[in-house]
């Protein structure tokens, strides 16, 4: 106990003196975003002789490292694309558009109604290309110099200096590359990047462009490998920690270098940075490292009464390795892990640390609302944060890999993760999915994800696919044990899971072929489930898929999707979803009937970008999620407006809409999975002037047991719950103006409170930041909450005034949005309209400029509001 208290003391303090004293970085690791020339299309004609089955057999030599059980690939002779002008270092790019990364191409737009509404009717695809100076010192020569590309969308290839250096396809990959031979030290270098997005690749918003972080790393010639570290858990208990690391060296010196690795393991600060005295010394005297190989060597170590990470007190450590050559440092490298035993059990699902945890998951697409693909960790931050205060303790990142930064997140706010690999196999969904890598690929793949990730203590499995075309045959079947060894092979310590759609899943091979396997959706499924494979261990990777929008009010109140052809919306009574998905309240009451589970990830924690169901083409797909009558009136009224597009963006199943606001199901999982809060929450609001007299359904959330109901003083009942997951509803209340009231009780004692009142007329416009600073590297957000309110200063929940954003001083608007799946406005546009009271602006902080900036915020007939803000 006593050697936890001084660790927490030191975590607290941040103090850590440095292991030694060095004059000079032995490993640098450069942020190359800022500064970059963009250009739409290539010259004419070198789009075919740039394409991917041309430059296939230079790109695979890239993944080498990554091909373990398959084939290595040599590269051949030659220089492809030297020819182009674009990868020229003389060529003038001064008339390109200057940027800076990470940069999504496509949310730009402009919105197109033609454009297919799975992908959000922006243009993803088509050629671009991105070049950039680099400035190398003559200090350089001699070293390693590496370029590290954690996002690029897509079919990547990168010159440098005119010489094609390589690239990597799958646009998800994070990925190196190594510029050493091309590199001129003492001179200016020029980087050129292609990319490729080939329409129909897609069954969401996939984004464009260079949309994650670019870096530049710089290391002696013989170094820790990419990813070079490995600390596992050997044995954990509270007493002590039994640990091994493994380190992996290369050497691109001529002759065969000797080196001592020193690692020492340091509990880590909030900032990450190592904090404290040393908590574990490992030391491997005498490595022969041959010229031109790899090699990985393991220890063992042991930290005594470790502080173990866990959702509530995500505790990290630190490996901090050293390499020397003849009592030199020749290169550093820091590991972050954390230290827990996470296992997944027959009897009591997902176990952490000796206690059982059920998974309160949500599935994440990767854009981030209105900024797109471009990852920002301020905006990810947001989410996750919104997630938390839900009470969503875990993560699946669908159907790909995630930004680095997001899983560095997720260790430190204490999140459990599932990272997926793909969304395709062999067999396509799309014309031009990940199938067409999937054969060549899908080792390197599967690999780099796992070894980029498994020191992560939030990572607890690895999907190894999402409901593929092939987990019903022989060759899905292969596919699956295939993934799995490669997964095993890199990390033995994780399970590997995938998530099948199939409901006859007893006739599936593929789920002997998984560690942890995931149903999703078809709840009834379960129970035949279990009686087939009684040993198997199991959880719910996707569920519900509950279809709403926020603040829309549909009657009657029903479980179909209404006649909405004015608007494109849906109920947010809470009571549709999608017809092989189910309410919130279903899937919880399956989840306590079967309570092996591990837990559930919902479709989805926030409204994402494209696949805008039920409203993805046209009014025909009304037709599946209409009753036999309504067919028929909707094909004749189709008949008669013809084929009426879609305007639809964005998704309506997220649980939170696309600026972050909660739609009236988050109260739902707030109350389910955060029984301790108190809450209580009312739905509709209750402005509704041509109702009066009316039966208008009142719908309640709330963590409590029972709740009453008033209106305008009026008891209307209390009601009581049978089931935890209970919503408790009022179908008789007729409306008339005035004021909801619930009193929700708990253990026959008030327990939480709500009002929802009439809204008078707009009168002003409130507006809410989240934060009153910014700090001045361009990449700081500030997310600015905008409403429109009464006299009384109540959000009018039906108001769609215009508004208008300027803003001044050292702050730049970077995106605006509503949450309106079906508005078409771009997201850099300053103007937009409220949507059911409500609208978003995000700011940005100049880049290396301070001072103070204001926002103003401008709507016709309401007073002008502005916000003071600073930037330092």
């Amino acid at each position: 106990m006593k050697n936890k208290l001084f660790l927490i003391c030191c975590l607290l303090l941040g103090s850590w003196q440095a292991i030694s004293a060095g004059t000079f970085p032995v490993r640098e690791r450069i942020n190359i975003n800022r500064d970059w020339r963009y250009q739409e299309n290539g010259p004419s004609g070198t789009d075919s002789i740039l394409h991917y089955t041309r430059l296939k057999p230079y790109l695979l030599p890239c993944a080498n490292d990554f091909f373990i059980f398959g084939d290595k690939h040599l590269r051949p002779g030659g220089n492809p694309g030297s020819d182009v002008a674009y990868v020229k270092p003389g060529f003038d790019d001064s008339g390109w558009r200057q940027l800076h990364l990470p940069h999504d191409w496509a949310i730009e737009g402009p919105f197109n109604i033609d454009y297919e509404g799975a992908t959000g009717k922006l243009p993803y695809w088509g050629v671009r290309w991105y070049r950039k100076k680099l400035d190398i010192p003559q200090t350089d020569a001699g070293k390693q110099i590496y370029l590290d590309i954690d996002g690029a969308m897509s079919y990547a290839s990168v010159w440098c200096n005119g010489n094609y250096v390589g690239g990597w396809p799958y646009g998800y990959a994070s990925f190196r590359l190594d510029l050493t031979p091309y590199i001129k030290a003492g001179t200016t270098n020029t980087l050129a990047v292609r990319l490729e997005n080939p329409k129909e690749s897609s069954r969401w918003y996939p984004g464009g462009g260079l949309y994650r972080n670019v870096w530049l790393v710089k290391t002696s010639p013989v170094h820790v490998s990419q990813w070079g570290t490995y600390v596992r858990n050997v044995k954990v208990t509270q007493e002590e920690a039994q640990m091994e690391i493994s380190v992996r060296l290369e050497n691109h010196t001529k002759k065969d270098t000797r080196v001592t690795v020193h690692t020492q393991v340091f509990l880590q600060n909030e900032a990450g940075e190592p904090t404290g005295e040393a908590v574990a010394s490992i030391r491997n005297e005498k490595i022969v490292v041959r010229s031109g190989s790899k090699i990985s060597n393991a220890l063992r170590f042991t930290v005594n009464e470790p502080l173990l990470w866990d959702i509530e007190t995500p505790y990290r450590y630190m490996a901090v390795s050293r390499v020397l050559a003849g009592g030199k440092e020749i290169d550093r490298y820091n590991t972050s892990f954390g230290i827990r035993k996470a296992e997944f059990t027959v009897e009591n699902g997902f176990m952490l640390n000796g206690k059982k945890v059920p998974v309160k998951g949500v599935c994440m697409h990767h854009d981030l609302g209105a900024l797109g693909t471009a990852f920002n960790v301020v905006a990810a931050e947001r989410q996750l944060r919104i997630m938390k205060e839900m009470g969503a303790n875990a993560i699946r990142t669908s159907h790909n890999p995630p930004a680095p930064e997001l899983v560095e997140l997720c260790d430190r706010m204490g999140f459990l993760m599932q990272l997926e690999l793909a969304d395709a196999w062999h067999t396509r969904k799309r014309k031009n999915d990940y199938s067409l890598l999937f054969d060549d690929w899908s080792e390197a793949d599967m690999r780099s994800l796992v070894r980029h990730y498994r020191n992560h203590p939030s990572v607890i499995m690895w999907s190894i696919g999402n409901e593929v075309p092939d987990q019903r045959t022989e060759l899905g079947a292969e596919i699956a044990r295939r993934l799995t060894a490669y997964s095993h092979d890199e990390d033995p310590t994780r399970p590997t899971s995938y998530g099948c759609n199939h409901g006859n899943i007893g006739i599936c091979d593929i789920v002997n072929h998984v560690d942890v396997f995931g149903q999703n959706y078809y709840l009834k499924s379960y129970n035949a489930f279990l009686a087939s494979h009684p040993t198997r261990r199991y959880h719910a990777s996707e569920t519900s898929s509950a279809i709403s929008s926020r603040g829309e009010y549909f009657f009657p109140v029903t479980k179909k999707v209404q006649d909405s052809q004015d608007n494109f919306q849906l109920s947010s009574y809470d009571m549709v979803a999608v017809p092989w998905g189910c309410s919130p309240e279903d899937e919880f009451a399956m989840l306590e009937k079967y309570p092996v589970m591990s837990g559930e990830f919902v479709w989805t924690g926030f409204d994402y970008i494209g696949e805008p169901t039920p409203y993805n083409k046209d009014l025909t797909n009304l037709l599946n999620f209409s009753d036999t009558k309504d067919i028929e009136r909707a094909k004749a009224e189709l008949a008669a407006l013809g084929k009426i597009k879609t305007p639809s963006r964005s998704s309506y199943f997220g649980i939170v809409d696309l600026c972050g606001f909660p739609k009236d199901r988050y109260y739902n999982y707030k109350s389910y999975w955060r029984p301790d809060v108190p809450t209580v929450h009312i739905l509709p609001h209750w402005n509704w002037e041509e109702r009066i007299g009316e039966i208008t359904p009142v719908h309640i959330y709330t963590s409590g047991d029972a709740v009453e109901l008033f209106l305008n003083g009026k008891s209307q009942g209390r009601r009581e719950k049978k089931h935890r997951y209970d919503r408790l509803t009022w179908d008789d209340v007729r409306y008339e103006p005035g004021v909801l009231k619930a009193i929700a009780y708990k253990n026959g004692k008030v327990w939480a409170e709500e009002i929802v009142e009439t809204a008078g007329k707009a009168a002003a416009i409130k507006v809410t930041p989240e934060k009153l600073t910014l700090k001045p590297d361009g990449t700081d957000l500030l997310f600015v909450r905008v409403e429109i309110v009464d006299a009384k200063g109540r959000t009018v929940p039906r108001a769609n005034n215009h508004l208008e954003f300027s803003v001044s001083g050292p702050v730049e608007i970077a995106a605006t949005d509503n949450g309106d799946a079906t508005d078409l406005t771009s997201f850099q546009s300053s103007e937009r309209n409220a949507y059911n009271g409500m609208a978003l602006v995000i700011l940005r902080g100049t880049y290396q400029k301070k001072g103070k900036g204001v926002l103003t915020v401008k709507s016709k007939g309401l007073p002008v509001q502005k916000v003071k803000l600073i930037v330092e």
